[in-house]
C-alpha cells in the first residue's frame, strides 16, 4: 500500500461543516470527500497523470468542443 501525504489544512468551520454534511450523504469521511473533490477537480483539469490515456481522451474531447 503506498504512502498518502499528511498536512494540516486551515479551513474555515462553515465550509467544514458543508463538506461534513456532503460526506455524510455520500457515506464518506470529510477526510477522504475532500481527497475525491480534490481528485475530480484535478482530472477535469488534466493534471493527474492517467495509466489509461484518459487525459488525452480528455483533451481530444474538448478540442472537439471548440
Amino acid at each position: 500500500m503506498s504512502q498518502k501525504k499528511k498536512f494540516l489544512l486551515r479551513i474555515d468551520p462553515k465550509l467544514y461543516e458543508a463538506l461534513e454534511g456532503w460526506a455524510a450523504d455520500e457515506f464518506r469521511s470529510v477526510n477522504t470527500h475532500i481527497e475525491f473533490l480534490l481528485r475530480e477537480a484535478v482530472r477535469k483539469a488534466g493534471r493527474l497523470p492517467s495509466k489509461t490515456g484518459a487525459k488525452k481522451e480528455n483533451q481530444n474531447s474538448e478540442k472537439e468542443e471548440e
